[in-house]
């Protein structure tokens, strides 16, 4: 009866340790809750027959290399759902340097499903939606946002 008890205690934890991978990124590494905690996220869904997404990819890059050191992490979504060989030849293709989600995280983030791309969303150090941006961002724009975000908290 004891031994039941510690392994059902024990499966629940490695289950519990599962739910918290976000899945992988383009490159096939594993992403999990615990390399995200304590970081505001940015969150772009794209797809490569988007316009708009297209011209703002390099802006999404250069706010990626700006952030780092700052607790800011830029992680994009394919709206295609793109998986493996696929979305890492579109990441390649469209010159996206920062993590790229294979796994659609909405449900984790409790982000509401959009029609419209590019759609970005702001996501706090604590988990919680604080802004949804629609249309081309600038790295600029997102930096002052960010900025302006966290000086509320």
């Amino acid at each position: 009866m004891r031994l039941q008890f510690v392994v059902g205690i024990l499966t629940g934890l490695l289950l519990a340790g599962c739910a918290e991978d976000l899945g992988v990124d383009q490159h096939g590494r594993k992403v999990t809750a615990e390399q995200l905690d304590d970081q505001w996220l940015v969150i772009n869904y794209w797809a490569e027959w988007c316009g708009p997404c297209r011209t703002e990819i390099p802006q999404l890059n250069r706010l990626a290399e700006q952030a780092q050191g700052r607790a800011v992490r830029v992680l994009g979504v394919n709206f295609d759902t793109l998986q493996g060989e696929a979305l890492s030849k579109a990441v390649d293709g469209l010159g996206i340097r920062f993590t790229v989600l294979a796994q659609d995280p909405a449900a984790r983030y409790q982000l509401p499903r959009n029609d419209v791309l590019p759609v970005t969303y702001i996501v706090d150090d604590q988990g919680r939606v604080r802004e949804r941006l629609l249309g081309e961002q600038s790295a600029a724009g997102l930096l002052a946002r960010l900025t302006e975000l966290q000086g509320k908290e």
